[in-house]
């Protein structure tokens, strides 16, 4: 089992799994997309494939066909099994490696992305999001849920079928937790909502604005950490994405 060990000069929980180097490089293709096939042979997330990956959680059907599905992650981080045991020896924290990866894979097109699905495909995908989002927080040994989307070799996308994954964590990252206290303080100091304040500042400068809609806005942040930086705040006050509403979903599609 994988374990999770405390760098106590960054306070960063890293994650040590031994059996991620056996990951298959082999899908890597430097492919634009125009190139790829709807179809690979070789690919575990195409149709008629299904057997070459672990057994589904979750499958979304369309006449009599599968168009969404969510796998365990063949080669997880974190295991569904076992139990969460922190230890401690000196300045040496760990925590067993227990939680949950899964992967959801978009489409049964290999040659696709979320940008080229029909709009109420994109739905579909955010209110598994959501449900997997749920399921996750119901195990009591996870205290953080993150879904990301790699894209592209660079980001270190090892197989090029669209896919996103969900990873549930037995700690809660630093980096949340920075973001958690800024809110705090920022409250203790002024009363208000430190996204809320932000939501109101980009609306009134109308510089960094990308797109907005009644529910969600769309803008490049005013300190921006990287080149394409973007941020999609939702306009209603709200603690989790596991509240998001059915309106919110089909209006965060338009955002995608």
């Amino acid at each position: 089992m994988s374990e999770l060990r405390l760098n106590p000069v960054t306070r960063e929980w890293v994650i040590i799994a031994k059996q991620r180097a056996r990951r298959p490089h082999e899908f890597t293709r430097s492919h634009t997309p125009g190139s790829l096939p709807s179809y690979l042979k070789a690919c575990p997330f195409c149709p008629g494939n299904e057997a070459m990956t672990p057994p589904e959680k979750f499958r979304l059907e369309k006449n009599g066909k599968w168009i969404l599905r969510v796998v365990p992650n063949k080669y997880p981080a974190l295991s569904t099994e076992g139990e969460k045991i922190r230890k401690r020896d000196g300045v040496k924290h760990t925590i067993t490696g227990v939680g949950r990866c899964e992967v959801i894979i978009e489409s049964p097109l290999h040659n696709t992305s979320p940008a080229h699905l029909p709009l109420e495909h994109v739905e579909e995908i955010i209110r598994v999001y959501r449900e997997r989002f749920l399921e996750a927080y119901r195990d009591p040994r996870v205290e953080h849920v993150i879904i990301f989307r790699n894209h592209g070799e660079g980001a270190g996308t090892s197989l090029v079928h669209p896919h996103s994954q969900l990873i549930a964590t037995p700690v809660v990252p630093v980096q949340f937790r920075d973001r958690v206290n800024a809110g705090m303080h920022y409250f203790d100091d002024t009363g208000n909502c430190l996204l809320c304040d932000i939501i109101d500042a980009e609306l009134n400068d109308r510089v960094r604005v990308i797109f907005e809609t009644k529910c969600f806005i769309t803008f490049i942040p005013h300190a921006a950490l990287s080149p394409f930086h973007t941020w999609i705040f939702p306009r209603r006050h709200c603690a989790s994405f596991a509240g998001i509403t059915d309106e919110e979903v089909r209006e965060l599609a338009l955002h995608l």
